[in-house]
Formats: structure tokens, sequence, C-alpha cells
């Protein structure tokens, strides 16, 4: 387990590099940048299908099939949407409720037991991400970006829901994101041409952030996820899913583009700490006593 959790926790690191990636990719639009990135995504599946072992081609039940493509599309969507219609801060506080939401709704799942260190390190995340994404200042909620909030909220609930249905299914190979990926490319793009202008990549460098994106954040990330919440410990992912606005922040601050704070040191300590809480029970297994050892 404690594998296929570093495995899942990949994805974080991944996902940290996206703020980077999608500023370097120039004035693309949400939507043909999300098709674009994507269509590369299914090519770093088909890469993974093509020197894997073949694997044993049971049907997909069809459930999988809504829950993989809304949970992709539909947090995408639902992202984008938010961003269009609510302030940036507080639509990404809200979206990133979904770590909270994976903890919490952990408990409905078969066989997995929730207990206060995995609330409490979670909520401590959460307070290192509302330092990040509030940059130290406070938060104004007005009643007339209620449509963005509510599209924030589904945001975060499907996201959250996608990671907790996805571990229901574990006999389900993680190749069959390949076809998620395809579906949301293709989804994506209708969205581009009903709501968007066109607007390509302006020089070599742009492109090369496009196909980092696809490769990784938007690519590699989305399998290394599925792998992590099927047969890790999807309590810890979630805590540790924190640390992502955190990493993004840090890769930020390397390439130049942000500068160091306060409040990001606290940030720090805040994530790292809940991090560490929410996942005592794997890193600090209680010390089995040899036989015929007496207890104190």
């Amino acid at each position: 387990m404690a594998r296929a959790t570093l495995i899942g926790f990949s994805a974080v690191v991944m996902w940290a590099l996206l703020a980077l990636f999608t500023a370097a990719s120039g004035a693309v639009p949400p939507f043909q940048l999300s098709a674009l990135t994507f269509a590369i995504g299914t090519c770093v599946g088909l890469a993974m299908r093509a020197v894997s072992p073949p694997a044993t081609r049971a049907p997909i039940p069809p459930v999988v099939w809504l829950i993989g493509i809304a949970g992709l599309f539909g947090y995408h969507f639902f992202y984008f949407t938010a961003l269009r219609n609510a302030p940036a801060v507080e639509a990404s506080l809200i979206a990133y409720l979904w770590p909270l939401l994976i903890v919490v709704g952990s408990v409905l799942l078969p066989g997995e037991t929730l207990r206060w260190h995995h609330i409490a390190g979670t909520v401590l995340g959460l307070a290192g991400a509302f330092l990040i994404v509030s940059r130290g200042g406070g938060l104004s909620f007005d009643a007339q970006y209620a449509f963005g909030y509510a599209m924030a909220g589904l945001c975060a609930l499907t996201w959250s829901s996608y990671s907790l249905l996805s571990r229901r299914f574990p006999a389900v190979p993680t190749s069959v994101v390949t076809w998620f990926c395809a579906a949301t490319a293709m989804l994506s793009l209708v969205c581009h041409l009903l709501l968007e202008e066109t607007i390509w990549p302006a020089d070599a460098g742009q492109w090369l952030a496009v196909v980092g994106l696809g490769l990784m954040p938007v690519g590699a990330a989305f399998y290394a996820w599925d792998h992590g919440v099927k047969r890790g410990n999807i309590q810890v992912l979630g805590a540790a899913s924190y640390a992502a606005p955190l990493l993004s922040t840090l890769v930020l601050i390397a390439a130049g583009a942000a500068t160091a704070s306060f409040n990001i040191l606290v940030a720090c300590l805040l994530i790292t700490a809940g991090a560490v809480l929410a996942a005592k029970s794997m890193l600090f297994k209680p010390r089995t006593r040899a036989r015929g050892e007496v207890g104190a």
C-alpha cells in the first residue's frame, strides 16, 4: 500500500507544475488548452499500453465510463466555469475542498476507518492552502458571484467523487484512463468551438509548455492518481494533496515568477505537519512485541 500511495502522490507533485506550464503556454483559451493537453495525455496512455504486458481484456462496466469521463471532463468544465464567474482566489479555495471531501468521504468506502488524525491533518493542509491561495489576504465572498462559487463547489465535489468511486473498482486497469483522457479531449474541443476563439501558441516555448502539460500534469498524473486511489491509502493521499498549491508556489518561486514570503513558510509547515499527521498510522506503525516480551 505504501508504494501505491507514493505513486499516487507523484500525481500531486506533477500537478505542482500546472501553474508554471499554464502561464508559459501563452494566451491559449482554457478549453482549447484542455483539448490539446488531454490529447497528449491520451498519447501517454497509448505509449504505456504499448510497453506494458497485455492486460486481461475484461469488459469495463458502463458506470466506470461514466465515472471516469464525468470526473476528468466535469472537473475541468466546472473549474473553468467557476473562474469565469467568480474571483480566482475564492473560486480556487472552494475548488480545493476536494482533498477534505476525499478524506471525510472515505468513511463510506468498505474497509476504511476514518480517524481523528486523518481529519486533523487534512484541516491543517486546508489552512496551509488558504495561506497560499489567499496570499495572506482576506476572502470576500460576494453574493453576485454565487453562480461561480457553486461551480467551484461542484468542481470539488466532482473530483472527490471521482477519486472515491474509482476505489470501488480496483479490478479495472489504470490503462482505461487513456480513453477517459480521449473523451475529455473531444468534449473540451466541442466546448472550445462553441465558447472560445481559437488562439494557438505563439512560439516554440509556448508549444513546449503545452507539451509539458500534456505529458505530466494533464497526462501521467492522472494515471498515477488512478493507481494511488485504487491501491494506496486514500486518506493519506487526500491530506497530502494540499501539498500541490504549496509545491506549485515553490516551483514558481524557483522560476522567478513569484517571491518567497513568511506566509509561504507557515503554509509549508502546516501542510507538512498535516500530511505527516494524516499518515501517522502508516508512517509510525506500532512495534510488534517479540514472543515472551513483558509489557511495562
